[in-house]
C-alpha cells in the first residue's frame, strides 16, 4: 500500500509526526552523551524530550546541523514555529571518568542510553559479521575496529562498571546484548554469567538480556534464574523475503525458532516482559508491519517498532539506501501504539530493556 498523508489536525496526531521527523532528521544541537557505531540501530546523542505526558523522556536522536530543528531556550523550534517540545542533552556520566581494576576505560565496558539506562554488548563480535552474512544495518564490529570498546566484558568488569553508574549517576536499568558466538546457546551463556555478576554487586538492577533465539531454550529459563528481569529477542522483520534480503545470515534461524523461543520467553519471564524489535523502513507492507505486531501482541511479546537510519559504516549506507518518510514512521508507529493500548501494555511495564527506555522509537509520543 501506500501511505497518505493522513490527519494531522489533532495535537495528538502533530506531535506523532514531529517526534518522527526528530527521529530520521535529528536536532542542530550538541550531545555530550552519543552512542557511535556497534549493535544498535542508531548513532544518537541522547536528550530528555517533553511534551505534556512525556516531559523527561529519553530520546535517542541524530545531532544533524543541517537539521531544521532548533533547540533554543529549551525549546524545540522548526524556523520560526514553536513544536511545544522541550528538549534537553543528557548530561555526561561520572562514571566515564573511570577505569577498570584491570586498566580499561568504563565508557569501553558500558555506555549510558538515555539519561538512566546502562547498555553494554558483551561480546562485541559476531558471527555473522562477514559481509555476505551481515544484517546490512549493523554495526557491531566497527566500535571495536575504531578501538572505543573491547572484544568481550568479563562479568567482573561489568559488575564494576554497573555499580559505579548506579552508585554516581543514578542508573535505573541495564541492557546486555551480545553478538552471535559459535556455541548452540548463541551467547546466553556469556548473557547468564554477566548477569549473575551485575546483581551480586547491585542487588535489584532491573536488567534486560537481549540475543538470538538459542538453539537449546533451557537458557531461556537460565537467564531468567540468573536474574534477567526481561528478554529482547530480535527478528527486525516478519517478512522472510525482507529477512534473506537484509539479514542474510540471521535469516536462516527461521521464523518458527523465534516464534518457540518468544513462546517459551513468555512462559518463563511472563507477558510483557519479552521483546523484539521491528524495523520500518526495509521494504515490508506497512500494513503487514502492524498486523505482524498485532500477532506478536497477542503472544505477549512486546513489538518495539524503531525507524531504520543509514548509521554510517553499514552496508546499507554504502549502498545509499535511506530512512524511512517520517509519514511512514508515524503510520506504523500509530498502528502499533493503538494495538499495544489496546491489549493494555506498555513499555514501562517491562522495567528493562529498549522497550523501557524507549529513546531510539516514537511508541512513547503514541501511547505505547
Amino acid at each position: 500500500m501506500s501511505v497518505g498523508t493522513g490527519s494531522t489536525s489533532t495535537a495528538v496526531d502533530v506531535r506523532i509526526l514531529t517526534r518522527a521527523e526528530l527521529a530520521l532528521h535529528g536536532v542542530a544541537l550538541d550531545a555530550p552523551v552519543r552512542r557511535p557505531d556497534g549493535a544498535g540501530p542508531s548513532d544518537d546523542g541522547h536528550f530528555l524530550i517533553g511534551h505534556g505526558l512525556v516531559d523527561g523522556a529519553n530520546a535517542a536522536l541524530p545531532t544533524n546541523p543541517a537539521s531544521p530543528y532548533r533547540v533554543r531556550d529549551g525549546k524545540v523550534w522548526l524556523g520560526e514555529e514553536d513544536t511545544g517540545l522541550t528538549l534537553t542533552a543528557v548530561h555526561r556520566p561520572r562514571f566515564y571518568d573511570l577505569t577498570t581494576a584491570d586498566g580499561v576505560p568504563y565508557e569501553h565496558i558500558a555506555r549510558l542510553h538515555g539519561a538512566d539506562v546502562l547498555a553494554t554488548t558483551v561480546v562485541q563480535t559476531c558471527i555473522r559479521y562477514a559481509e555476505s552474512d551481515r544484517c546490512r544495518f549493523c554495526t557491531i564490529e566497527e566500535s571495536l575496529r575504531a578501538g572505543a570498546t573491547v572484544a568481550a566484558k568479563t562479568p567482573a568488569q561489568l559488575a564494576e562498571v554497573a555499580e559505579a553508574a548506579v552508585r554516581l549517576d543514578g542508573v535505573r536499568q541495564m541492557v546486555m546484548t551480545t553478538g552471535t558466538t559459535t556455541g548452540p546457546d548463541r551467547g546466553a551463556r556469556t548473557l547468564v554469567r554477566s548477569v549473575r555478576a551485575v546483581l551480586e554487586a547491585v542487588p535489584g538492577l532491573p536488567v534486560q538480556v537481549q540475543c538470538e533465539p538459542p538453539g537449546d531454550l533451557s537458557w531461556i529459563r537460565a537467564l531468567h534464574d540468573a536474574g534477567a528481569t526481561a528478554i529482547g529477542i530480535h527478528v527486525e522483520s516478519l517478512d522472510d523475503e525482507v529477512r534473506r534480503r537484509w539479514m542474510p545470515g540471521k535469516s536462516t534461524v527461521a521464523l518458527a525458532e523465534y516464534e518457540a523461543a518468544w513462546d517459551e520467553a513468555v512462559r518463563v519471564f511472563g507477558a510483557n516482559r519479552v521483546s523484539t524489535y521491528l524495523l520500518i523502513g526495509l521494504g515490508e507492507d506497512p500494513d503487514e508491519l502492524v498486523a505482524g505486531a498485532g500477532r506478536l501482541i497477542d503472544r505477549g511479546v512486546y513489538p518495539f517498532v524503531v525507524p531504520f537510519r543509514p548509521m554510517r559504516g553499514t552496508l546499507a549506507a554504502q549502498d545509499g539506501i535511506p530512512a524511512p518518510s517520517a509519514e511512514l514512521l508515524r503510520y506504523v508507529t500509530e498502528g502499533v501504539a493503538a494495538k499495544l493500548v489496546a491489549a493494555g501494555m506498555s513499555g514501562a511495564d517491562q522495567k528493562a530493556g529498549c522497550a523501557a527506555c524507549g529513546a531510539c522509537s516514537v511508541l512513547k509520543t503514541a501511547g505505547g
